[in-house]
């Protein structure tokens, strides 16, 4: 029996794990696109009437409408660990197997996290900004990073490897949890202390947590009024965890050293995927105002934006793939332990 699958946001790095193994019962085709409202209808009806399986990553929005449209569908995949762009009640009503990828990349996400925190805190970007416009030579003096306290936020897989890495540097680590994993407290030396604690002491904050109702804008307005004076500001983990004008603002007002952030700001407005029906006129007001606070930020030298890179190496994206694979064998013979829904 052949499954019929469709990737989507599939991308050239992904196309050697694909070219390396052969999945003879599988027939996949693969889209650079996203699949959103907009994209499922470009589809033939023949793939919406035949598709069992489809593969998303984060840029993809999979409504209610978009399962109604695909008649057969069994396995919604997402590369991903976060699944809220997948509706799960139209998975459930539908009895589709909702799976991902809960583990991958902390080493690699680690390692880019402390790529950002020496570029900024040693004025890399600005230095070389200045240098290759041959510009006065300006005041760069850094901070020896052993004379730093790093506040991590969360101290899941990527947060502890955060750690682990802070430790090998010299650097004083203080960190939040909900809940406290003790084995780390002597392993990493962590000090946990409480979350606005955090926000007072930290030289460098770095999110590493879920977003969530009770996440939304974690740092905001009145946070970031009680952090240190020069505090460096860090998000690998999702735009909504951060109020993008209160970080505008308090950058302005000298509060703030320095940003690194390797978000997208809105679906629409993805840097990271080749959409069908990239449409201003789809764009919400919202993800228009935040798409303009990135575009103030990116203006300042002392502030970096990455399109969500921290965890493409190629052997994160290759291991990405492989477990995708795994749960969707698995997930066809029956096994439930990887299933969402």
């Amino acid at each position: 029996m052949t499954i019929n699958m469709l990737m989507f946001e599939f991308r050239e790095p992904e196309k050697k794990f694909f070219e390396k193994n052969n999945f003879k019962d599988y027939n996949i085709s693969f889209f650079s696109e996203c699949l959103n409202e907009d994209s499922v209808e470009t589809l033939p009806q023949e793939l919406l009437e035949n598709t069992n399986i489809i593969s998303v990553f984060i840029n993809s929005t999979i409504t209610q409408k978009i399962i109604n449209k695909f008649k057969n569908l069994r396995i919604i995949s997402t590369r991903s660990t976060a699944y809220d762009h997948i509706c799960l009640n139209g998975c459930e009503d539908k009895n589709i197997a909702l799976v991902n990828v809960p583990k991958y990349g902390e080493t690699t996400v680690a390692q880019y996290i402390m790529g950002l925190i020496i570029a900024l805190v040693r004025n890399i970007i600005t230095a070389d900004k200045i240098t290759q416009k041959h510009e006065p030579y300006e005041n760069f003096v850094g901070r020896d990073l052993t004379s730093l306290t790093l506040g991590v936020i969360g101290t899941g897989a990527i947060g502890s490897s955060v750690c682990k890495l802070a430790q090998a540097f010299g650097i004083n680590v203080a960190a939040y949890d909900v809940r406290i994993k003790h084995e780390l407290i002597d392993k990493y030396n962590l000090n946990y202390v409480s979350l606005e604690e955090l926000f007072k002491i930290s030289d460098i904050i770095s999110l590493h947590i879920p977003y969530g109702p009770e996440t939304h804008h974690i740092i905001n307005d009145d946070v970031l009024s009680i952090c240190k004076q020069n505090v460096y500001i860090i998000n690998t983990s999702r735009s909504e965890l951060i109020d993008l004008s209160a970080l505008y603002k308090h950058l302005n007002n000298g509060k703030i050293k320095g940003i690194a952030l390797d978000i997208t700001t809105c679906e629409s407005l993805s840097y990271n995927c080749k959409n069908l029906s990239d449409k201003l006129g789809n764009t919400s007001l919202k993800c228009m105002e935040e798409a303009l606070y990135i575009d103030k930020l990116k203006s300042h030298d002392n502030v970096i934006i990455t399109p969500h890179i921290a965890y493409a190496t190629q052997e994160a994206i290759d291991t990405i793939l492989e477990k995708t694979m795994i749960n969707i064998k698995n997930t066809i013979n029956g096994d439930k332990m990887c299933r969402i829904v």
